[in-house]
C-alpha cells in the first residue's frame, strides 16, 4: 500500500431496501388468482348440478316455466304407459291429484315401470299445454337398487352387473 492510497473500507453495508410498491403488487397477483381459481371452481360446480322440478312444483309455477327445457320429477302412474312407435306415453303424478301427461320420444330405460320415481327431459308443447315432449327419461333408484335387483341391471352386452 502507498502512502496515497486511502485504506479500503470493509465495513459490511446493508442492502438497499425494496421497494414496498413490489410488495404491494406481489400480492396483488396472489389476490387475482386466487379469485380467478375460485370464480372457475364456482362456475364448474353451478354448470354441473342437474336440477329438476317435481310435478307439484311445476303445476304450481306453470306460467313461469313456460316451454322450457326442464328436467321433471314424478312417480310414473300404474297402468298409464303405453308403448309408442317413438317411445312411451304415461302419466306422471305428483302428491294428491297433481300430475302430468308426458309423451317421450326413444326407448325407456330398462328399469322403466309403473310405481317408480324418474326425471324426464324435456318442455311443454306449449305455455299453456299439460302435456310434456320428453326426449330422455332417468330412472331415480338408490345406491343399493343393484344389490337388492342384481338380476335387473344388465351391461350393454347382456351380462348381469
Amino acid at each position: 500500500m502507498t502512502s496515497t492510497e486511502a485504506p479500503l473500507d470493509l465495513t459490511p453495508v446493508e442492502p438497499p431496501s425494496s421497494p414496498s410498491r413490489s410488495r404491494w403488487r406481489s400480492l396483488g397477483v396472489v389476490a387475482v388468482l386466487a379469485l380467478a381459481v375460485l370464480a372457475l371452481l364456482s362456475q364448474g360446480l353451478l354448470h354441473s348440478l342437474n336440477y329438476f322440478k317435481t310435478v307439484d312444483e311445476v303445476l304450481a309455477n306453470r306460467a313461469s316455466v313456460g316451454d322450457s327445457v326442464i328436467r321433471l320429477e314424478g312417480v310414473v302412474k300404474p297402468d298409464t304407459i303405453t308403448r309408442t312407435s317413438s317411445g312411451a306415453s304415461f302419466i306422471l303424478a305428483g302428491s294428491g291429484s297433481n300430475q302430468v301427461s308426458v309423451i317421450a320420444r326413444g326407448t325407456p330405460p330398462q328399469l322403466f315401470q309403473a310405481n317408480i320415481p324418474v326425471v324426464v327431459v324435456g318442455h311443454f308443447t306449449t305455455r299453456a299445454s299439460s302435456v310434456f315432449d320428453g326426449t330422455q327419461i332417468l330412472v331415480k333408484h338408490t345406491a343399493s337398487y343393484i344389490a337388492q335387483h342384481p338380476s335387473r341391471v344388465q351391461a350393454p352386452n347382456g351380462t348381469t352387473r
